[in-house]
């Protein structure tokens, strides 16, 4: 067939990032492109023919080989050039391979089976493949990254922040555990589903009539034909495995997307030039504006975020070919093509926030410069807490008044705490009471370096980190 440049492909995936992210996209094509579909559709007709030669024991090394050989022979091209003739995929496929074999061998090939024995289990065994091969050692790879920035950030002060505003100090190992654990736990999921994929050998609507023809125990010669593969049947099948089991993978990939979607949200956000607590690695040639050259963009934070913008709404797609009309329609058949794209759009994001989070530099100085800036109203939290600790039964309007005080007057927090002279012993009493500080001296120190307040952020960073190290 016909060769031509890469860039006048149409999918962006086939060109543009099929450079800038050649390794993930060499690795994935080894289970997804179009060639790796035809191999695994063979390798699936192959399994089928050596379970029926097993069954009569007449599988050997030799037969194998033959099998093997006449599978490893056959090209896309070739398969495409039948299908002109025969307008069906899987009878071209099947016709090209039985010019390939050995004419003792040739009954056997797609012996009993219809098109979709072969395309739900080769679909099964790639997708298996490719979650077990090259998505879950990418995902693994960036849950021990980001333990690893855990574990290192575990100690260092940062403000904690909801609805934008500053709420109360944190650190960022614990910011950065929330992804540690999120991911973690949807890396476990898509592991163990990718293990539930299934496979199926039972005929045109799933009853094994033309399997029960040829083998005294059909659902025997489907186990015996998907062990080949390192599948298992489907439950229950119509002339479609449920659709269920790959569903549920298809979703724990996309929830996984969706959570380095959100981590990239926050690092961006970070790298904001009114914030600039982190920034992703730069290289000394990289240009970030066309015309303005101090620009240093959080672009890869950007391109994650934007790749799962591209591909999260795929979902629904999942979800439509759920439906089949009684034992089969070919609603699914143009649409279940593109899951090739969505999981190599997922593993390019994925290798692109592993890079971000290996490159990442955290500014200690600036984070901590945030933290004690706002006059040090975070600081109004444990006041309140204390206060109310102490007994007075309207500590959180005491304080609220205080921090509209430090506003209105332009003072630190913990001036116009000073100030209630009231307040601020019961405060600093209690503070002695429950061992926070040694000397009531101390209470002043304590409001003025909000960093002490981080509460179990250092300990869960670290218990968390050090927790999914181990799972990966």
């Amino acid at each position: 067939m016909r060769e031509r440049s890469i860039f006048q492909n149409i999918s962006p995936l086939d060109h543009r990032y099929s450079i800038s992210e050649k390794e993930v996209f060499d690795a994935v094509s080894v289970w997804l492109s179009e060639e790796a579909s035809i191999h695994a559709c063979l390798k699936a007709e192959a399994a089928l023919a050596a379970a029926h030669l097993r069954e009569r024991g007449k599988l050997n090394e030799t037969t194998r080989q033959q099998l093997e050989e006449a599978v490893n022979a056959v090209t896309p091209e070739e398969v495409y050039e039948e299908e002109e003739k025969t307008h069906h995929n899987i009878r071209a496929l099947v016709n090209t391979l039985k010019k390939k074999i050995n004419p003792e061998l040739s009954p056997f090939i797609h012996l009993g089976a219809t098109s979709v024995d072969i395309l739900d289990t080769s679909l099964a065994y790639r997708m298996k493949g490719v979650t077990e091969n090259v998505t879950l050692p990418a995902l693994c790879k960036l849950e021990l990254r980001l333990c690893d920035l855990a574990e290192q950030e575990a100690q260092t002060p940062q403000v904690g922040r909801t609805h934008g505003q500053h709420a109360v100090p944190i650190t960022l190992g614990f910011a950065i555990a929330e992804y540690v654990s999120r991911l973690g736990k949807s890396i476990l999921e898509i592991r163990r589903l990718a293990a539930l994929l299934k496979g199926k050998l039972a005929g045109a609507v799933g009853a094994y009539n033309a399997v029960s023809m040829i083998s005294r125990d059909p659902e025997e010669l489907e186990r015996r034909y998907l062990s080949e593969l390192d599948l298992e049947p489907s439950e229950h099948s119509t002339q479609l495995v449920e659709p269920e089991y790959l569903l549920r993978l298809l979703l724990e990939m996309n929830i996984a997307f969706g959570i380095i979607a959100n981590l990239a949200d926050d690092l961006r956000h970070l790298q904001r030039s009114e914030i600039a607590e982190l920034r992703e690695g730069f290289a000394g040639t990289q240009v970030g504006s066309s015309t303005m050259p101090q620009k240093r963009n959080p672009w890869n934070s950007e391109h994650v975020k934007s790749l799962w913008k591209a591909f999260m709404p795929r979902v629904m797609s999942f979800y439509m070919d759920q439906i089949s009309e009684h034992q089969r329609d070919l609603s699914n058949s143009a649409s279940q093509r593109f899951i090739a794209d969505y999981v190599c759009g997922f593993c390019m994001a994925v290798s692109r926030m592993s890079g971000v989070i290996k490159n990442i530099s955290v500014d200690r100085e600036r984070m901590l410069a945030n933290l004690n800036g706002g006059a040090g109203g975070v600081m109004a939290e444990p006041a309140y807490i204390l206060l109310a600790e102490s007994g007075v039964n309207d500590a959180h309007e005491v304080i609220r008044r205080v921090t509209l005080a430090a506003e209105k007057e332009n003072l630190s927090f913990s001036q116009a705490l000073r100030r209630e002279d009231t307040v601020w012993r019961r405060i600093g009493a209690k503070m002695l009471e429950l061992g926070i500080i040694n000397d009531i001296s101390e209470t002043l120190s304590f409001f003025e370096n909000p960093a002490r307040y981080c509460g179990l952020s250092a300990k869960k960073a670290i218990s968390i980190a050090r927790k999914y190290r181990a799972l990966m």
